[in-house]
């Protein structure tokens, strides 16, 4: 039977996204179906190039949300969902500003929501030239780690022992409960929310969703991988950003070290080290500051690019 049509709150970050916010606040309308209904929240990072005038424009009625700080994604996601998640609402929709919904891709989403056992559904995404991204993810663990750093990730991929990125393309072309997934496009039910929380703040770049996810399945909520919604992902810039992937790569240690012991964690990270390291040699400046910032045990510096995440840690 289908499911009545849902109530929605859309919720999209911005950092620096005035170019490309207002295509995705105009796909939503396609993209929620018949008879949904849908409010819209633009929570901006104290960006400087007039996002949420964008915003504005593309659609009047969002709500826009000011945060007067770059205060990460996370920080973001909870102020919406402080300011506007009403008890009204079935769901949330979280998306970043480089997602563009397709037409109809809401429905599967929800319909895979009326499962009591699912708190998040996310969608296929594909890149801007239609690509499929590797969005799906397993359990972090240190013989995945071990398997990127040695075999390389998309290689260590297709092998569920030896990957965390799901990488082998067949895969995507079936529902399936990945243990979590890259979160620049989900649709979020009201009961994961009550369970789980907020979203953990302290990772400000990458990793929330990760967090996020393996909470929800704390709480006996399961994620869903709907192959028959699509959204274009026009991607970030972790990849080429020798800061983010530093922040990235740290991340990952730090969230894999809030969920084992002391022995496993350091296991961990030095199997991320030798994956930095290897890569290094190769003359990557993206894994030669990954590699100091773990060394050093610092705290790389982030810049401010909350909405332009793009989540590829594994290496080519």
């Amino acid at each position: 039977m289908t499911p009545d049509p849902p109530r929605l709150l859309a919720v999209v970050v911005t950092y620096q996204s005035a170019a490309i916010v207002g295509d995705c606040l105009r796909a939503i309308p396609a993209a929620l179906g018949p008879g949904a209904e849908c409010r819209t929240v633009v929570v901006d990072n104290a960006s400087t190039d007039h996002s949420l005038d964008a915003a504005a424009e593309a659609d009047p009625s969002a709500r826009l949300v000011p945060l007067g700080r770059n205060a990460g994604y996370a920080a973001a996601i909870n102020a919406a969902l402080e300011e506007a998640f009403t008890p009204d609402l079935d769901a949330v929709l979280v998306l970043n500003p480089d997602i563009r919904m397709a037409p109809g891709a809401v429905p599967p989403l929800w319909e895979a929501l009326e499962d009591p056992t699912v708190g998040i559904a996310v969608p296929r995404l594909l890149d801007a030239a239609g690509v499929l991204q590797h969005s799906l993810r397993r359990d972090p663990s240190v013989l995945r780690a071990l398997g990127e750093a040695l075999l390389g990730g998309n290689r260590a991929g297709r092998f569920a022992l030896l990957g965390e990125v799901v990488s082998d393309d067949d895969a995507y072309g079936v529902a399936c409960r990945p243990d979590w997934a890259t979160g620049a496009a989900m649709l979020m039910h009201r009961r994961c929310i009550e369970r789980v929380g907020s979203w953990d703040e302290s990772y400000f770049l990458y990793s929330e969703e990760t967090d996020y996810c393996l909470r929800a399945r704390d709480a006996g909520l399961s994620v869903q991988y709907c192959p028959e919604s699509h959204a274009t992902h026009l991607g970030g810039e972790s990849g080429t950003s020798p800061e983010l992937w530093a922040v990235l790569t740290c991340n990952r240690v730090r969230f894999y070290r809030s969920r084992h012991g002391a022995v496993r964690s350091a296991a961990f990270r030095a199997a991320v080290m030798l994956n930095e390291a290897i890569r290094a040699l190769g003359g990557r400046a993206t894994n030669r500051a990954a590699l100091r910032a773990l060394a050093t045990r610092g705290e790389p510096g982030v810049l401010g690019v909350a909405s332009t995440r793009h989540h590829r840690h594994q290496p080519l």
